[in-house]
Order: C-alpha cells, then sequence, then structure tokens
C-alpha cells in the first residue's frame, strides 16, 4: 500500500513538472508546433494564471501544415481542444495577446496526444492495460494542472484582498487621529480665557 502511495506521489510531481508556463507580452504572440501523422490526436489544454491588468484572457489558434485554421478561440481565460490529425506534416498552435495593448499574461499549458496504431496491429491485454491507464493518468494529470493554476489565481486574489484591507485600515486609523486632534484643539479653544485690555 505504501508504494502504491510513493508511485502516486511521483505521478504527481511528473505531472506537475511536465505543465508548460509561457509570458505572453502585450501585442505579442507565441507559437508552437507539433509533428503529426495522420490519425494521430493532439491535445491542448491552457489557463491564464495571471496578468499585469485587463482581464485573465487570450486567443489560441491551431493551423494544420497548409496552414488552415482548424479552431480558433478568442479572449477566453482557459479551454480544452482537441484535433485529429488529417494530413502528415507540422501543426501550429499559437497563443495570441495582440488584443492587449499593455497586459502581460502568464499562461500554463499540457500538450498531449495519442499516437494512431493500426486497427489490424494486435495490442496484447498487458498494452491495452497500460493504454488506459496512460489515459487515466493523462486526466489526472491535467485535473492536478488546473487545480495548480486556480489555486495560484485564488491565491493572488486574497493577497490582494489582505493588502487592500490593510491600507485602508491604516487610512481609517490616520483619519480617526486627525479627527481627534481636531477635536481636541477645537474644544480646548472653547475654555480659553479671553482677556480684554
Amino acid at each position: 500500500m505504501r508504494a502504491v502511495a510513493y508511485l502516486a506521489f511521483a505521478f504527481a510531481l511528473l505531472a506537475s513538472a511536465l505543465a508548460h508556463r509561457i509570458d505572453v507580452a502585450a501585442g505579442a504572440k507565441k507559437c508552437f508546433y507539433e509533428e503529426m501523422q495522420i490519425g494521430d490526436r493532439m491535445t491542448i489544454t491552457y489557463e491564464v494564471g495571471q496578468s499585469t491588468g485587463g482581464k485573465l484572457d487570450i486567443d489560441l489558434v491551431v493551423s494544420d501544415p497548409h496552414g488552415n485554421a482548424l479552431y480558433n478561440s478568442y479572449a477566453e481565460p482557459q479551454g480544452t481542444v482537441t484535433i485529429t490529425a488529417a494530413t502528415n506534416g507540422l501543426y501550429t498552435y499559437c497563443f495570441n495577446n495582440q488584443h492587449s495593448s499593455w497586459a502581460r499574461k502568464t499562461l500554463s499549458f499540457n500538450i498531449h496526444g495519442v499516437r494512431y496504431i493500426d486497427d489490424n496491429q494486435e495490442l496484447g491485454p498487458v498494452e491495452e492495460e497500460i493504454r488506459d491507464l496512460a489515459s487515466g493518468l493523462q486526466v489526472v494529470k491535467d485535473e492536478q494542472s488546473y487545480l495548480v493554476v486556480r489555486e495560484r489565481t485564488h491565491r493572488d486574489t486574497c493577497e490582494s484582498t489582505n493588502s487592500r484591507v490593510k491600507w485602508w485600515g491604516i487610512t481609517q486609523i490616520g483619519i480617526l487621529l486627525a479627527v481627534c486632534a481636531w477635536n481636541v484643539h477645537y474644544l480646548k479653544s472653547w475654555f480659553e480665557v479671553k482677556r480684554v485690555l
């Protein structure tokens, strides 16, 4: 039982280490390429984790080797897309922050795929079980990556809120001290003895 726990922990560490994290500057576009054969499947899972301002959104365009767009998403904070290769060649996926004029975005994404195996090729029960386990492990890995990004986003929101509450409290103390000082000064003026000569 202990060995299974260690194995699960090792896979969780491996999954978090395999996630890609990039910064996309304002007005920039970052492209990546995957060589695929007919029948291969590729899944892209992404989420914007941080932004220097503005919204947590980015554009994604997936193109085939001939430059035809297979998938377009505009201003999405997260998403998952799966494509199946219709032709052999270099497939392109680009993360685009060109609609933002000043906000840099930090993006986490995972790429995983399934290589096509002809149905005529015999797979033994062990190979089929390994394929099923690999598929299940990929789902767990994607979910873990998603949770890490969500936790980071929520932590940043909490830290920002705590900072605002702290500075609002300090401002209220300053206002309270100023009002108290003014009240003392004003009340003293009522009790001063004024002599007329």
